[in-house]
């Protein structure tokens, strides 16, 4: 066991139940369940790897105690049906294998959910107060109503412990409905439920007290709690510091700290320009306010920084979210010293963004995330036959990696003098330190699996043909996009690749000609070193490619630089002078003055070179950019599964 991470290793205690180290995996929708709310074998498996990967206790996914108007994803897990029962324990039976304890998430999304997903049923909260992510008026739930909603709560967690569940957790944090009763911000109601801060703590400590009668003094409960909504009328840290002190005087056993709201989302899942550790001062203020443990998640990527954490006494319970999507054997790694090999979260928040587009859960930097039972063993089979892999990005490495695991000799070219691809390019922009922390692992991943690695090499066919490979993997990736237009050959016109390697001069105003993730990060830098910027854009908004709280995030700082947008402008001349624009609805025609031009369009994959490769062996695999352009987590996953199934 790490003497590094002495701390993080610590038994520890919530109520009566002793946990074997101060690791928690946080519920996060998964979205794996059976449809009608049983344990899947997909999410056993899931929830298992990260159990074997060292984690003291998990608290599942968000589970629905209601099925009228209390669903949250399409593929919940459910505590509303005793037919709920038998698969939900053999769900915990798997996990108490490896000695991790599991809570069960009590939740109701209140008004943060949709009729659609609620089989038409107007969604409800405790007022008419509109969420403005999900844009649907909810109805205000009537008093009987809430009394009836306590009781799902109270059902929901007999059902977990007749399961096994070592306890349970009332979700009254990010703004569901149970937070939307503690909130001024949500809560305008005027009956024994509303207005006065007792009122609105009534529904959660009637759910408690509820608990409490039918499950026993001893089953623990834990509240998750949003410290900070980041609302101008909403929760602040200091109310957060009373509603634990009179949760602690209820029975409660613990405290879980987050923060935010779906109005304040990239407070509750940070993009990867949020610092770890950012706001641990809400943990800390609870934590000296209440003798029970306090659980925190704080953006942690490193188990450095877990471990600080619990020294400066911020929390008893380090919260690794992400992290264990990332890497399901973080805490195994940190308990061995061997945190050079952890696969980081880079906070691109692909994994949820994929969830509230009604997907299950994945992870751009883990590709058996969500699918650790269809990606169960690596087939043993590659009995030394050689495998050439063109190129030495993502996807190469990727499927590198996989081959190399199943036995295959792997030859891996790359042009660069180093590895990583366009991974190189893409954490040239602000605050992309984590893709960097990426490039550096799946490189040392190479050496690990003893791949062979020749770099400064271009791969021809004659080469390859000297290794006489079983199959060719081609990830050779792609070109940035160049439109023939009149005067795109200028000497004023250079590419956001160009820009970010360093490569291309830029001087005065600038036009960046695109506003994919590629385009906004590219203009924020240059805005950064003085340059004046035009942002031109052919569809009818800026960024709409990019995930919303990502967006948010980038254009939170790049907006104080008093960028000029243009949407619905089409790119259609070039000239020494700037570029001329056309409006799309009205075919209206600007000029827009420019020292340099920056193309971001996009890219286009090196069909040549793969038609070449394609004529010359047998078998051979497009994989990545070379493919089709694509982001990270494509360029991962299609390297990941072509290489397994080979």
């Amino acid at each position: 066991m790490s003497m590094k991470y002495s701390k993080m290793f610590q038994t520890g205690r919530i109520g009566r139940l002793e946990i074997k180290n101060r690791t928690v995996m946080p519920a996060m929708g998964v979205n794996l369940a059976n449809p009608t709310g049983e344990a899947s074998p997909e999410i056993i498996r899931y929830y298992e790897e990260r159990a074997k990967g060292g984690v003291g206790l998990i608290i599942t996914e968000v589970t629905r105690v209601d099925d009228v108007t209390g669903v949250g994803t399409t593929n919940q897990l459910a505590v509303t049906k005793l037919s709920q029962i038998a698969w939900l324990e053999r769900l915990i039976d798997t996990v108490h294998k490896y000695d991790t304890k599991m809570f069960v998430q009590l939740h109701h999304p209140g008004r943060q959910t949709s009729s659609a997903l609620c089989n038409g049923e107007q969604i409800v909260a405790p007022s008419e107060v509109m969420c403005q992510v999900t844009q649907e008026m909810p109805r205000a739930l009537s008093n009987e109503e809430c009394k009836e909603m306590i009781g799902k709560f109270v059902q929901g967690a007999a059902f977990a412990q007749a399961a096994g569940a070592d306890g349970v957790e009332i979700h009254a944090a990010h703004g569901y409905l149970v937070n939307e009763f503690l909130s001024p911000h949500t809560n305008k109601r005027t009956d024994e439920y509303g207005g006065s801060y007792e009122n609105r703590m009534r529904f959660l400590l009637e759910i408690i007290a509820g608990i409490r009668a039918v499950c026993g003094p001893n089953f623990p409960i834990s509240v998750r709690l949003s410290a900070d909504e980041f609302m101008p009328d909403g929760l602040t840290g200091e109310d957060t510091v009373q509603i634990a002190k009179d949760l602690e005087k209820a029975g409660v056993d613990a405290i879980n700290i987050s923060t935010g709201i779906y109005e304040s989302m990239a407070t509750i899942v940070e993009p990867g320009s949020y610092q770890e550790g950012w706001k641990k001062q809400y943990a800390t203020a609870v934590k000296k306010a209440v003798s029970i443990p306090v659980i925190a998640v704080n953006n942690i990527k490193k188990p450095e920084t877990a471990e600080q954490l619990l020294e400066e006494e911020v929390c008893d319970f380090v919260g690794l979210g992400r992290s264990l999507l990332a890497d399901p054997e973080f805490v195994n790694k940190a308990a061995s010293d061997k945190e050079n090999e952890i696969r980081s979260c880079i906070g691109c928040l692909f994994c949820f963004g994929h969830l509230g587009a009604g997907g299950h859960i994945k992870c751009a930097v883990n590709p058996r995330c969500g699918r650790e039972l269809e990606y169960a063993d690596y087939k043993k089979d590659g009995n030394g036959q050689t495998v050439a892999v063109i190129g030495g990005g993502p996807a190469g490495m990727q499927a590198a990696r996989v081959l190399a695991k199943r036995d295959y000799n792997v030859v891996l070219f790359d042009e660069g003098s180093k590895l990583g691809g366009t991974l190189n390019v893409a954490d040239k922009p602000l605050l992309k330190d984590k893709i960097t922390t990426l490039v550096d692992h799946m490189s040392a991943q190479m050496n690990r699996e003893n791949i062979e690695v020749r770099l400064n090499t271009k791969a021809t066919v004659e080469m390859v043909k000297e290794l006489n490979p079983s199959a060719v993997f081609l990830a050779a990736g792609a070109t940035p996009i160049v439109p023939p237009i009149d005067g795109i050959k200028g000497s004023n016109v250079v590419t956001a690749e160009s820009v970010l390697k360093g490569e291309a001069r830029v001087t005065g105003k600038v036009a960046v000609i695109g506003s994919g993730l590629t385009g906004c990060e590219t203009a924020e830098l240059l805005a950064s070193k003085g340059h004046k910027i035009t942002l031109v854009e052919m569809a009818p908004k800026i960024g709409g490619s990019i995930n919303p709280t990502i967006f948010m995030d980038l254009m939170s700082r790049f907006n104080k630089f008093e960028p000029v947008m243009l949407p619905g402008h089409q790119l259609v001349k070039v000239s020494e002078h700037g570029v001329a624009v056309k409006e799309v609805t009205s075919g209206e025609v600007k000029e827009v003055e420019a020292d340099t031009i920056v193309l971001a369009l996009g890219v286009s994959p090196r069909r040549t070179l793969v038609e070449e490769f394609k004529q010359a062996f047998d078998t051979v695999r497009v994989i990545g950019d070379a493919s089709r352009g694509g982001r990270i987590v494509e360029a991962v996953a299609d390297g990941f599964g072509k290489a397994f199934v080979l």
